[in-house]
């Protein structure tokens, strides 16, 4: 096993984020990771907020906490990316403030990284066809997304939006994401249809705790982005 793959960092892009930091960053840390073998680490990237969401992620006091933080508001993606740059993991999973996906399912995406997979989803539409609770504009965006990603690719995602997405920190890295915003998924869903990365899915609960409707824009933005990143292939 090579340094760093018994570490999980945990990567949250936060942007005015005050209400629901805390009780992110907590649920992270107590998550069941080691009964599998990983330690983990949270990294928080405040993307500029003009609350407090830097302050309040500072003051949690837990080594495994590390918080980084963007001068202006650059967007979800360029987050992720500059959490990325300073994650000591082996493995990095993508959590986003949605409390809808619970960390608490984290194990069962490390069970199947342990079985060999390099790119685990935690998918909500398996657990669920039709998730109780999730309004029909993010279900309808979600499954015209997935479907979309899957004729374009070749590749079967049921959640190409999931809000817990594991990957190998090397193999995530070498994807060179560059979306700024939510569109970080549809591109990460692009990049590895084109290098015929396998992607295992695994069902995770839904809890719609402050379902985050998708505005039409970002499905736009989305939708491009799978569309241009398919043309130059």
């Amino acid at each position: 096993m090579d340094e760093g793959d018994g570490l999980l960092s945990i990567l949250i892009p936060a942007y005015r984020a005050e209400a629901t930091i805390a009780g992110a960053i907590t649920r992270a840390l107590a998550a069941d990771t080691e009964r599998l073998g990983f330690a983990k680490e949270i990294v928080v990237c405040d993307d500029g907020s003009d609350d407090r969401t830097h302050a309040i992620a500072s003051q949690i006091d837990d080594a495994r906490v590390r918080v980084v933080k963007h001068d202006t508001h650059r967007g979800a993606g360029a987050a992720v990316r500059t959490a990325l740059e300073v994650a000591l993991g082996g493995w990095c999973v993508l959590h986003d403030l949605a409390l809808d996906c619970d960390p608490a399912d984290l194990p069962v995406l490390l069970a199947a990284a342990r079985q060999g997979a390099e790119v685990v989803y935690g998918s909500r539409f398996l657990s669920d066809p039709r998730p109780p609770g999730m309004s029909t504009a993010s279900y309808v965006a979600n499954r015209v997304l997935s479907i979309t990603a899957n004729l374009l690719y070749g590749i079967t995602l049921t959640d190409e939006a999931t809000c817990l997405k594991l990957f190998r920190t090397d193999l995530l890295r070498s994807l060179e994401p560059t979306a700024v915003g939510l569109g970080l998924h549809a591109e990460l869903a692009a990049k590895l249809g084109q290098r015929k990365i396998k992607v295992i899915e695994v069902p995770i609960a839904y809890t719609p705790h402050a379902d985050r409707k998708l505005r039409w824009r970002d499905g736009v933005a989305a939708m491009w982005i799978l569309v241009k990143n398919r043309t130059r292939s």
